[in-house]
């Protein structure tokens, strides 16, 4: 393999935004050089080629920088989908991507306020936020009492896409997620977080910075 041809991707580990990234490279099978980054000391390299500075960002070897993590997992899907994440057993992409924005728009938003009330003004209410949260999670949960995905048996773009936020809504509070009544998204989650593809994409790497070695993701 010839590294120099390969695209980097800027990721770092926890986030759940990279997380769907390295879950579509790794997938796919779409290798790049890899620089884990730590947030709160970013490259220069990466805050030049994408100013907003967030992860994940991948640049291909042709300059072109991915800089949101739906558009690198389309991107990576679009060059390889050995197992159908594009195409549901129910439902339509369109439909996949009308819940996704569900995710990432009203439950990312309660999440953050659950999770980080703190970073917020006096009045917000993790509580609140979580009970909010919760709204769309039995959602999920009500989709999951029918097939063992999202949309159908088979996992999609849509559970890999969404799982790491689910995860992050747990682990705030894990003894009270385990506790809820949400036995569907419990199995559900369960069973992302033992999966080959998860625990792969979550193994630890040394930080990058300028001269460092970079190691070839996903691992040839």
């Amino acid at each position: 393999m010839n590294d120099a041809s390969l695209p980097t991707l800027y990721s770092f580990r926890r986030c759940p935004y990279a997380m769907r990234a390295r879950l579509s490279l790794s997938v796919s099978k779409q290798h790049c050089k890899l620089r884990e980054i730590v947030l709160r000391d970013k490259p220069a390299e990466m805050v030049q080629i994408s100013p907003k500075a967030t992860v994940p960002v991948l640049q291909l070897n042709d300059g072109t920088v991915i800089g949101e993590s739906l558009d690198i997992m389309r991107w990576a899907l679009s060059q390889n989908d050995p197992v159908g994440w594009l195409s549901p057993e129910n439902g339509s992409l369109d439909d996949i991507f009308a819940l996704i924005a569900e995710c990432d728009g009203p439950f990312k938003h309660n999440l953050d306020r659950y999770k980080y009330a703190n970073r917020y003004d006096e009045s917000t209410d993790p509580v609140v936020h979580r009970t909010d949260g919760m709204e769309f999670l039995t959602k999920l949960d009500a989709r999951l009492a029918e097939t063992e995905n999202l949309f159908g048996d088979r996992p999609s773009l849509a559970d890999y896409a969404i799982f790491p936020f689910v995860r992050q809504f747990a682990n705030t509070d894990r003894e009270w997620f385990d506790a809820a009544p949400l036995p569907h998204l419990q199995r559900w989650l369960q069973a992302y977080l033992e999966s080959d593809i998860f625990t792969g994409v979550m193994k630890k790497w040394p930080v990058w910075k300028n001269g460092d070695e970079e190691p070839v993701f996903p691992p040839a």
